[in-house]
């Protein structure tokens, strides 16, 4: 059994690779066991905590710097074994891209929940943290684009020349996708400047509707009609926006009108009469009432009043009980509204010179 252990193949004894394979199940059961016990023994202690960066370094380690320590240990096992100079190369440059992999997405993840953790301390909605999304594409394009360039100057590559040739590249590529980095702009104007947010209903460009998404390109508006609108950024920020989400409160003016054969005592009543139905809801703000102008076929009564709340539709419900009270109350008084109507008054002596022709 010793003499056969002892042979030689591709440069190394049995023994050899045996002892090489028994350090990778080695190493795979202490990852395993770390990962069962101790990692899930932090998280249980870490949990009890209000420190964010407990949860992230956590996570870190478990996502990120086990897996990668495992495959550096096997690295090392393998290394130790007579390779093939081509075979050992090849595994230099698998650890070297592996490394970078694993650097480069830690980096990420630590940007990730940085920004998060910032936002969150600042009390932002969760509708401002969901549009991390965007922000977080750009920093993870640019953190792996340094990644590729570190890795390329570790592989021996002339890094300079290549950033040079892809500066010139990319001045074509920036004249040609204006547009494109346009939106990309737009959206950061829109993250840090904040004219809306996800869940916002506002009004771009005669577009109604609420806010579902906001991409680094495109905003998408799900209309009140149903459909969803796709806006590009650029055209959001470059038009008058409308977002009744931050609306205060709403104002209203409504005209009513009366027949011009209301006695004048009726119409001293009219203002309080609405001034009455505006106040018995709660959420409204009287403002005034008066008789504004005297109309073709009507006595015309111009109001304001305010709605305490952006909510539409409670605004609708308030709207709704003040009209109904202002027409019970003008029903009970007897006060007639106007319509378009044409009255002809004809005059006693033309009916009775009318009336002996006749005879």
């Amino acid at each position: 059994m010793r003499e056969y252990l002892n042979q030689t193949f591709w440069g190394n004894t049995y023994l050899a690779y045996l002892i090489a394979a028994a350090g990778i199940l080695v190493a795979w059961i202490i990852v395993r066991l770390v990962k069962k016990y101790a990692v899930k023994k932090l998280q249980q202690l870490v949990s009890s905590t209000d420190n964010q960066y407990d949860d992230m370094v956590i996570e870190g380690v478990e996502k990120f710097v086990i897996p990668y320590i495992y495959l550096f240990v096997n690295y090392n096992i393998i290394t130790h074994l007579n390779l093939h100079p081509r075979l050992a190369n090849i595994f230099r440059v698998a650890i070297t891209v592996i490394t970078l992999y694993y650097a480069v997405r830690l980096v990420n993840h630590i940007l990730g929940a940085m920004l998060k953790g910032f936002m969150e301390r600042r009390h932002e909605t969760p509708e401002r943290i969901r549009q991390l999304r965007g922000v977080m594409i750009v920093l993870k394009a640019i953190v792996w684009f340094l990644g590729i360039v570190l890795l390329l100057d570790n592989l021996g590559y002339d890094v300079a020349t290549i950033i040079a040739g892809m500066g010139i590249g990319g001045i074509a590529i920036a004249l040609a996708a204006q547009t494109i980095l346009g939106d990309l702009f737009s959206y950061f104007v829109i993250f840090f400047d904040k004219p809306f947010e996800i869940g916002d209903f506002v009004n771009a460009d005669g577009k109604i509707g609420t806010v579902e998404y906001i991409g680094i390109k495109t905003t998408r508006i799900r209309s009140i009609t149903g459909e969803q609108v796709i806006m590009s950024n650029t055209k959001l920020t470059n038009t008058a926006l409308h977002n009744f989400k931050r609306m205060e409160r709403r104002r209203i003016a409504f005209t009513i009108g009366v027949t011009y054969q209301t006695p004048a005592e009726k119409l001293k009543q009219i203002p309080g009469i609405i001034e009455k139905a505006i106040k018995a809801q709660s959420i409204a703000a009287f403002d005034r009432s008066h008789l504004s102008a005297f109309g073709d076929f009507s006595i015309n009564f111009e109001t304001v009043y305010f709605i305490e709340t952006p909510d539409y539709l409670a605004f609708m419900n308030a709207q709704q009980e003040i009209y109904q009270a202002i027409f019970e109350a003008f029903e009970k008084e007897g006060i007639d509204f106007a319509y378009p109507t044409q009255t002809l008054f004809l005059e006693r002596a033309s009916q009775d010179t009318a009336a002996k022709t006749t005879e």
